[in-house]
């Protein structure tokens, strides 16, 4: 099988229920664990890739890691998408480059600046078989180029949906209803505190997707910055030398509630940097007079698969959907 579009990934959800992951990649153990994880429970997977992924690793090296995720994992669908091209000069390389999907990220423009930005990326990518991504509404938090304080950030408006979908033609439309960028997505200031003292955040907005899947029906819902933080790598991490105060993410049955809503495509990033992160400290921390990159890599790549194969079965709710 061939890399694939989003298309008929995204009907397949939002008639089914339940939402596609999207995981980003760096290197070769990270696609492994996630390829391998979907494989086995026979999920439908997104390989995306960031503006600073591409900037790490080079377009060709990430191009030819997911093909050959592709030529591994023929089971399943695979689709390969960028995640926040910056400008259509972006959108357009990894067009031309084989990318399947590509999401222009205008939110930080003009609601008009942001529509003409986004039609001309949709006019070039259909013209090329691509599907692309649209955003309403910013994010807070850090994530690679990504970095937007709170004060910046602002909830998705219902009423502009119809128009901006109308007039681009986005073939998705990723929205923001309280997801946040990074480890870090909320300041304790704006949690509470449970019995055990961890940080709550506040809920997401469902009655924003509510209106938006109203105003909009049928239509494929992205949710970004939506990792859950795990507090078992995190507490690894700490307890092998980090330091990650108050880390905490976004709670996982508010994930799977919007995925059985519109959402059809999830992004998780950071919980797979936490998952190598805690792996590799703890493997150095124990292991102090190892050197060789396989011996703690491995490990790495084995705690990212079944933090994936977590999130496809009890999250996304994917798994058997390939």
């Amino acid at each position: 099988m061939a890399l694939v579009t989003t298309t008929e990934m995204f009907k397949k959800a939002y008639a089914g229920g339940y939402a596609v992951g999207a995981f980003n990649v760096n290197n070769m153990e990270i696609v492994q664990g996630i390829t391998e994880a979907a494989r086995e429970e026979k999920a439908p997977l997104i390989l995306q890739v960031s503006k600073g992924a591409r900037a790490y690793a080079n377009h060709t090296y990430l191009v030819k890691l997911v093909e050959a995720a592709v030529i591994e994992c023929p089971e399943i669908p695979i689709a390969l998408h960028l995640d926040h091209g910056p400008d259509f000069e972006t959108c357009k390389s990894c067009i031309d480059g084989g990318f399947t999907s590509v999401m222009i990220d205008g939110s930080s423009h003009s609601f008009e600046e942001n529509i003409a930005l986004t039609r001309k990326v949709v006019e070039y990518a259909h013209a090329h078989g691509v599907v692309v991504e649209g955003e309403l509404g910013t994010l807070a938090g850090v994530e690679d180029e990504v970095n937007v304080s709170a004060e910046d950030s602002s909830y998705t408006r219902p009423e502009e949906v119809e128009e901006f979908v109308e007039k681009t033609g986005v073939d998705s439309l990723a929205i923001a209803i309280g997801t946040s960028h990074g480890a870090y997505k909320f300041t304790p200031d704006q949690c509470t505190r449970n019995e055990k003292g961890i940080l709550v955040p506040p809920p997401l907005r469902f009655d924003i997707l509510e209106e938006i899947s109203r105003r909009l029906p049928g239509f494929p819902i992205v949710l970004h910055g939506s990792s859950s933080v795990p507090q078992n790598f995190v507490k690894m991490i700490n307890e092998n030398g980090g330091k990650m105060p108050d880390a905490v993410g976004i709670p996982e049955e508010q994930l799977r509630q919007a995925a059985e809503m519109a959402v059809c495509k999830i992004n998780i990033d950071s919980d797979l940097r936490l998952a190598m992160t805690g792996t590799v400290r703890e493997f150095f921390n124990t292991n102090p007079s190892k050197f060789d990159p396989r011996e703690y890599l491995k490990p790495a790549r084995a705690n990212i698969k079944e933090m994936v194969r977590h999130k496809i079965i009890n999250v996304l709710g994917c798994n058997g959907k390939a």
